[in-house]
């Protein structure tokens, strides 16, 4: 599936990261295609060989012409590792409870990145819930300070390839490989997929990092995870990570028994493209 005939189909929001993959991709013989902002052209359908990369506003009109199974955590992830790997107090609330909440609080869509993810001085600036869209959940979190964070590619349990993408919040993209941290991350994370792997897709962005609170030694901790079919790749290797993408969003057909739960339900209303 990674290797061999098919073609990658790229949203048509231009990035860095889609142009590092569609070189990979072609680097492999595949055929890349840019699709046009009104869907899928009728050469593309139904050809059964079909992989995506993209936004998920995107990939909501696109998936079903094109085959293509999106593979995705589910929303409740995090909340419910073991405080051994999450650190800190993370829930899901309504957004309603949330707006309510007093004190400074990280707030974040669980996945669908409908509004910036950001700490807040209390819930009441936060935005209200968008018309039609009930009181949707949102995930709560006490404020900590990361170190330094690191995009972890993992394929059926097997870091493919990693970047530190921050340090101390800002933007500091550097390999995984050869990195002063890459043997505790690669430890972290070893620990996390051997306890946990079996809740998460086979093909999944993992990011992790080292997290500082008041009078405590830094500790590893989840940040989060993300499909693979929208995540930068930062300084990771894109060859290996396209190896994560294309089984992220590939045929239908070739989707593993194990991934079946983590296939994208198809939206009612389609999240917000960021």
């Amino acid at each position: 599936m990674t290797s061999g005939p098919g073609f990658l189909a790229r949203a048509p929001h231009r990035s860095g990261t889609a142009s590092l993959l569609a070189d990979a991709a072609r680097r492999r013989g595949m055929e890349v295609t840019v699709l046009p902002a009104d869907g899928v052209p009728e050469p593309h359908r139904g050809r059964a060989d079909a992989h995506y990369y993209g936004g998920p506003r995107f990939a909501a009109r696109v998936a079903g012409p094109l085959g293509v199974a999106l593979l995705e955590p589910h929303e409740g992830w995090l909340d419910g590792l073991p405080l051994a790997f999450t650190g800190r107090d993370v829930r899901r609330v309504p957004l309603s409870e949330a707006r309510r909440r007093t004190g400074p609080l990280f707030v974040k869509p669980p996945t669908d990145k409908s509004f910036p993810a950001a700490v807040h001085p209390d819930g009441s600036s936060l935005p209200p819930s968008p018309p039609g869209s009930g009181d949707p959940l949102v995930q709560i979190s006490e404020v900590v300070i990361w170190q330094d964070e690191f995009r972890i590619f993992l394929l059926d349990g097997e870091i493919r390839t990693g970047s530190q993408y921050a340090v101390y919040g800002r933007l500091d993209a550097a390999p995984l490989a050869g990195h002063p941290q890459e043997s505790a991350v690669r430890a972290f994370v070893g620990r996390l997929t051997e306890e946990c792997g079996d809740t998460l897709p086979g093909a999944v962005v993992v990011d992790v990092g080292r997290m500082r609170r008041p009078g405590r030694a830094p500790a590893w901790a989840v940040v989060e995870a993300n499909m693979a079919w929208f995540s930068t790749v930062y300084a990771a290797d894109p060859d290996r990570a396209l190896d994560v993408v294309l089984r992220s969003a590939g045929p239908l057909g070739l989707v593993p028994e194990r991934d079946l739960e983590f296939r994208r339900a198809r939206p009612a209303t389609a999240a917000v493209e960021v």
